[in-house]
């Protein structure tokens, strides 16, 4: 096999332009990809032709993206929506793939492609979700809840069926003895992955760290002999390797090597296989798309695309009902729940070269991903904003409402006791004095290094939802942030940069998605002398219009001269902690000093 080395460069090329842009746009790269591949490929320009280095380059993409989509999976956030997550997902799903299975075979397809229809039709894009969800500003609510855990639950629950149409289809008959046997494979799988995951994994990343292996290219290479192994199991139980691959992937999260490490081979992951080796999938996907089907299957084309969006928006809403949350809600999680993605293509693919569909059907399913993802921030938007006006978007209840200070000085005993009314709030500090006046103060107060993970997790930062780093070393409280952020996982982080500081430090918190508390540089020595000698004046203020933090901290300093904005109070009396990027509303409260 010759490597054809400039046609992957010419792939590898479109599947960056057409990424990039799509980024840009605010829609998954995915959509880039595919359609470079269609610009580029036979279908128009005729540039790219598929190859035997793409086609095996490809198939390895796909494998280890599901095994890292399925590293991304927290089962820990499936519990945050409860009943209404699995409501969504089960009327996300269920409808639109009846729907779809119906309507292929009402224009006379057969019924093993119906059903490879059926499931690409039923899944949602869990990426789409993700970055509308940061956009809009929507994490904390429930909604974003009940979406991601919907989403996990929707594709997990097509993997398994198109795993087990898979195995049926190889079978080739349906009596009761194939039937037993092709279910009986697939328990058996499901058996022992389970159980080497639950204990056999864990038990061997515990002596690898007890023997002392910290080398991280041992554990990447552990951890593809382990994908492998999962996927050549789920290919000898009559199952596709891709459910192994992502099975693999649920058991190797954080939860089996050291958990730095762990981290760290998510994002080596991520770059192998999202950076490299998916997109030429992706590119080479879009090569099996025809225009034919505008002229021969428009009418099909269109019932797909109706069956998609009605089915997904209107079987969730139906769904969502007994949860109790309204059918508004329902609505506006059907819409967020109606983009399609990576598993949707990677199905439609897998079905289209085991000749389940034809060329003109994959191509329905391509369209069909890239116009149902367009409209989710449209949609999302409309109807986020439709509950919002009439006071129906609810903040997640479940949301972790713990707070983590680093740093005990006056400052930040400030802080800690203004929120702990409300909040479970912890302090780090390595002064036994400053520990001592927390805890006569009635706080808690670890003594310790906040650098090293064992102290933040004996001060329960995996119970926090916000991270606070307020001493007096710039470099310090961003390190910490760091380790808060990408080993503790802590959502919210809010790191004090001291004016004397570098701007290298500042750019450090963009990639972790921290911000600078108080919005500005600040000198805590200072502050930390007035509230000691008690030469400060307490100041609440009420906002009149939208405006950014930034922004109404400048008018504010023009007034007032040096001031320290250290809370904002919503409408319904919650204080949060003043940083750059909050969004203050007509109604909201700035609590300064100065």
């Amino acid at each position: 096999m010759e490597l054809e080395l400039l046609n992957l460069l010419l792939v590898l090329v479109a599947a960056w332009i057409g990424g990039s842009l799509a980024t840009r746009l605010g829609y998954p790269s995915i959509l880039g990809e595919l359609t470079a591949g269609i610009i580029f490929g036979p279908a128009l320009l005729g540039i790219l032709a598929p190859t035997e280095t793409t086609a095996v380059l490809a198939e390895i993409g796909v494998l280890l993206m599901m095994l890292y989509i399925g590293m991304e999976i927290d089962f820990r956030e499936l519990g945050k929506a409860s009943k209404a997550g699995l409501l969504a997902a089960i009327g996300g799903f269920l409808v639109p793939f009846v729907l779809g299975y119906y309507a292929v075979l009402g224009f006379g397809g057969s019924q093993m492609g119906a059903l490879f229809v059926a499931i690409a039709v039923g899944v949602t894009s869990l990426a789409t979700k993700s970055r509308i969800l940061v956009d809009l500003k929507l994490l904390n609510t429930r909604i974003a809840h009940v979406l991601m855990a919907g989403a996990l639950i929707s594709d997990t629950l097509a993997l398994i069926i198109f795993a087990g149409i898979i195995s049926f289809a190889d079978a080739g008959s349906i009596e009761l003895t194939e039937i037993l046997m092709v279910t009986g494979k697939a328990v058996l799988f499901f058996v022992v992955t389970g159980l080497l995951g639950i204990y056999v994994l864990p038990f061997l990343g515990k002596k690898l760290e007890k023997a002392g292996f910290t080398n991280r290219t041992l554990y990447f290479t552990i951890m593809l002999i382990i994908a492998i192994g999962f996927a050549e199991l789920a290919e000898l139980a009559g199952l596709h390797s891709i459910l192994g691959a992502f099975i693999a992937g649920l058991f190797l999260r954080e939860s089996v090597f050291d958990r730095r490490l762990s981290k760290e081979l998510n994002k080596v992951f991520y770059d192998i296989s999202i950076g490299f080796l998916a997109p030429i999938f992706f590119v080479t996907a879009g090569y099996n798309v025809t225009f034919d089907v505008f002229q021969n299957n428009l009418t099909l084309l269109l019932v797909i695309l109706a069956v998609a969006v009605l089915g997904k928006v209107f079987g969730t809403a139906l769904f969502y009902l007994p949860s109790g949350n309204g059918w508004r809600e329902g609505i506006t999680v059907g819409t967020g729940m109606n983009g399609r993605g990576a598993v949707e293509i990677v199905i439609a693919g897998i079905a289209l070269n085991m000749g389940f569909i034809d060329n003109e059907i994959f191509s329905i399913l391509v369209f069909m991903a890239i116009f149902t993802t367009a409209t989710v921030p449209v949609f999302l938007t409309w109807t986020t904003s439709w509950l919002r006006k009439r006071g129906e978007l609810v903040l997640s209840s479940s949301e972790k409402q713990g707070v983590l200070i680093l740093g005990a000085g006056p400052l930040s005993l400030y802080i800690a006791k203004k929120l702990s009314g409300k909040n479970p709030v912890s302090l780090i500090d390595s002064n036994a004095d400053n520990c001592a006046r927390a805890t006569n103060m009635g706080l808690r107060c670890i003594q310790g290094n906040a650098l090293k993970e064992e102290t933040i997790i004996e001060a329960e930062g995996h119970e926090a939802g916000f991270f606070v780093s307020l001493t007096n070393n710039s470099e310090i409280n961003v390190l910490a942030a760091q380790l808060a952020s990408e080993v503790i996982g802590i959502p919210n982080i809010y790191v004090s940069i001291t004016p004397s500081s570098e701007g290298a430090n500042i750019e450090l918190l963009e990639p972790i998605g921290a911000s600078t508390i108080f919005a500005k540089k600040t000198d805590p020595y200072k502050w930390d002398y007035k509230l000691e000698n008690k030469d400060f004046e307490e100041i609440s203020v009420e906002i009149s219009e939208e405006i950014s933090s930034r922004n109404f901290l400048k008018q504010l300093s023009g007034r007032e001269g040096d001031v320290l904005p250290v809370f904002y109070e919503n409408t319904d009396g919650k204080l949060h902690i003043y940083h750059y990027g909050a969004e203050l509303e007509p109604g909201y409260k700035v609590h300064y000093i100065k």
